[in-house]
């Protein structure tokens, strides 16, 4: 590892989906030795090398569910920008042809998106009831199908790949549990993923599938740190350790890390971050804060209408408090209401009176306390160009008017 040379100076090792041609040329052998030196463990893009070569997660491949076919040249996951590129590549060399999507959720549901835009047929299969399960609620989720649906978007549900057929290195059908073929040009895997943490087993702490940290993103050994998806830190609005994968949390983690690596004695105390996840496809954009945990409280119109844009969610509560809350269509000032409700666990005397009034509520609430305090309360994303897909962060990112976002 490089020494530090100064004091603003702290070496920052990119976690990278490969063991192998990746990893910076001091990196050498199957695992990083830790010496008493201090440094930053990523896995977002924090610099150049890291936009050319940074991964958050190693996707997981088909081969893990007894799939062959990862190595069919029409196979793509979505984890680097050499992933985004092929995808690119061969959305643009089978125009108007048949894509499958493998999963149900983040990636399958903005690779979607995107390839629609791009004038693509889309099938998604996955094995849950309905798309984004870890998230949505089932009222939620027939919102978006319904409204990929309109699109053109087809959904199998309840079933998963079992095969794949290839002919001269390319997949012609995919061919699913349920016996069902399904012609395709090109074919989307996004069933997971886990953190690489590889390198380090047996020498850093780890919990929930990550390396575990503590408030100021300090590992078990105290002169490294650790952000991003691979990181496990505590959460102090709800009261445990979390790993969360978005990229949000990925910058937030990463500022407070290189503050307290830099200066112990400046830093503001441990990290107090609210979870946010957010996503903007075709003409939908919605965003998350806190925990889905306790009684969902839908409000807004669910029946989608030609003449004004959605604007629904849900309240979760638990103890007769706001716990999450899940906005579509929100404003700024919206967003920063909902945000503040979570971030406050805002008393819900009457749930059935909530879904009555539904954003109302807490905007009304927001106004009485001074509105959102953040600590993840505010977007940190930005669009740049309309027209086809296009890279930013690692990742495809589809237009305005298209949709989509970064992870």
């Amino acid at each position: 590892m490089h020494r530090r040379r100064a004091a603003a100076s702290i070496p920052i090792l990119p976690l990278s989906s490969d063991k192998g041609g990746e990893y910076p040329k001091h990196l050498v052998g199957e695992q990083v030795v830790l010496a008493s030196r201090r440094f930053i463990l990523v896995s977002v893009p924090m610099m150049n090398y890291l936009r050319q070569n940074g991964t958050k997660n190693m996707a997981l491949k088909l081969e893990e569910s007894r799939v062959s076919g990862s190595d069919a040249e029409n196979v793509c996951y979505l984890r680097n920008i050499k992933d985004a590129d092929k995808l690119v590549r061969i959305m643009k060399s089978c125009p108007d042809g048949n894509a499958v999507v493998i999963g149900g959720g983040y990636i399958g549901m903005e690779c979607a998106a995107a390839l629609v835009a791009n004038n693509i047929k889309v099938t998604m299969v996955f094995p849950e009831k309905y798309c984004m399960s870890r998230l949505f609620t089932p009222k939620l989720a027939e919102f978006y199908e319904n409204y990929y649906m309109s699109k053109g978007v087809t959904f199998i549900k309840g079933t998963v790949v079992s095969s794949l057929e290839v002919s001269f290195g390319k997949v012609t059908t995919a061919v699913l549990q349920n016996g069902t073929r399904l012609p395709a040009n090109l074919v989307v895997v996004g069933i997971g993923a886990r953190a690489n943490t590889e390198l380090f087993e047996g020498q850093l702490a780890m919990e929930r599938g990550g390396i575990k940290v503590n408030g100021q993103m300090q590992t078990s050994d105290a002169s490294v740190y650790a952000v991003g998806d691979v990181a496990a830190f505590p959460v102090k609005l709800f009261g445990d350790v979390r790993r969360l994968e978005h990229v949000d949390c990925a910058r937030r983690t990463a500022r407070h890390a290189v503050t307290a690596a830099l200066s112990p004695a400046a830093a503001a105390g441990n990290i107090d971050y609210l979870p946010f996840f957010y996503s903007r496809v075709f003409a939908l954009s919605w965003r998350f804060y806190g925990d889905n945990a306790g009684e969902a409280v839908h409000f807004g119109d669910f029946v989608p209408s030609s003449s004004a844009p959605p604007k629904l969610g849900a309240f979760w509560v638990s103890g007769g408090r706001i716990t999450g809350a899940f906005l579509e269509g929100g404003s700024p000032e919206e967003y920063d209401a909902i945000a503040d409700a979570v971030r406050r666990g805002a008393a819900v005397p009457d749930v059935a009176e909530l879904a009555r009034q539904g954003i109302a509520f807490v905007v009304r609430e927001a106004s009485r306390n001074g509105g959102s305090r953040g600590g993840g309360a505010t977007a940190s994303y930005a669009w740049r160009r309309r027209g086809r897909f296009h890279r930013r962060d690692r990742v495809l990112v589809q237009p305005q008017g298209g949709g989509g976002t970064s992870k």
